[in-house]
């Protein structure tokens, strides 16, 4: 029998003030969330929260009971959390503007579903590769699948953080939900652009083959994006598969 270790960790980064970011880890329960606010002052951290709470607040009080279910709860999440923060922002006119990216997996029936939404990351590490799972909601990442720019230019763009897809911007919200198998020795990674932007996937593949706990894996990622400048916040989370024997 297979079951999920998990291990999240958050930093403010080397330049910033506060820390926007948020996550939720919760293995008893089978899922796991990471979200980036945007928005400035205050206004992402709260974002960030909003859709952390309402992804505990539906899971805590839903019964997943097929594969299809989980789908559902992840939609109903992101639906639920876009619609509670547009409702923040127009009761404060502090708050316009806020939203956030998000990152939710749910794992049932050994498989995994991911809904994504923005330029957070999701990754499955198998048998030495780095997949990745996600692709971003950006302008520099519109660009780079029309053949506009190549990766190369897309990876120091001026504009690569333009977002064209958040939760709490738009009364309508279009989820990415991403499905596959996992097995025996797989690691998930999600994280946010804080670790992504500065540290090449090559690299976060080589911190990932080491033989460590997940919470050394983890700070090791943690340190290389810090040690590339620590720009932003930085979030990371891991959850691993392994035999219950």
């Amino acid at each position: 029998m297979l079951k999920i270790l998990s291990y999240g960790m958050s930093d403010v980064g080397l330049k910033r003030s506060n820390n926007e970011d948020a996550f939720v880890v919760e293995p008893d329960l089978g899922y796991c969330a990471v979200a980036d606010g945007m928005g400035g002052a205050a206004s992402g951290e709260i974002a960030s929260r909003i859709f952390i709470e309402t992804t505990r607040e539906v899971f805590s009080r839903s019964k997943r009971t097929s594969y299809k279910d989980v789908i559902e709860l992840i939609q109903n999440t992101f639906q639920m959390a876009n619609e509670k923060i547009l409702d923040q922002a127009a009761e404060n006119t502090r708050h316009h503007g806020m939203g956030c990216t998000a990152e939710l997996i749910a794992f049932y029936d050994e498989q995994y579903i991911l809904g994504h939404v923005g330029d957070s990351r999701a990754y499955l590490f198998r048998q030495g590769n780095l997949i990745r799972l996600t692709k971003d909601h950006s302008l520099v990442q519109d660009q780079l699948d029309q053949g506009i720019i190549t990766p190369a230019e897309a990876q120091s763009h001026s504009l690569r953080h333009v977002i064209v897809r958040a939760v709490g911007v738009d009364d309508t919200i279009a989820v990415d939900i991403i499905r596959g198998r996992y097995f025996d020795g797989d690691v998930v990674l999600l994280c946010s652009d804080g670790l992504t932007d500065l540290v090449e996937d090559a690299v976060i593949a080589s911190a990932l083959s080491l033989r460590l706990q997940l919470v050394q894996r983890a700070e090791n990622l943690m340190a290389l994006a810090k040690a590339a400048g620590g720009l932003d916040n930085i979030t990371i989370l891991l959850c691993e598969v392994t035999s219950s024997d």
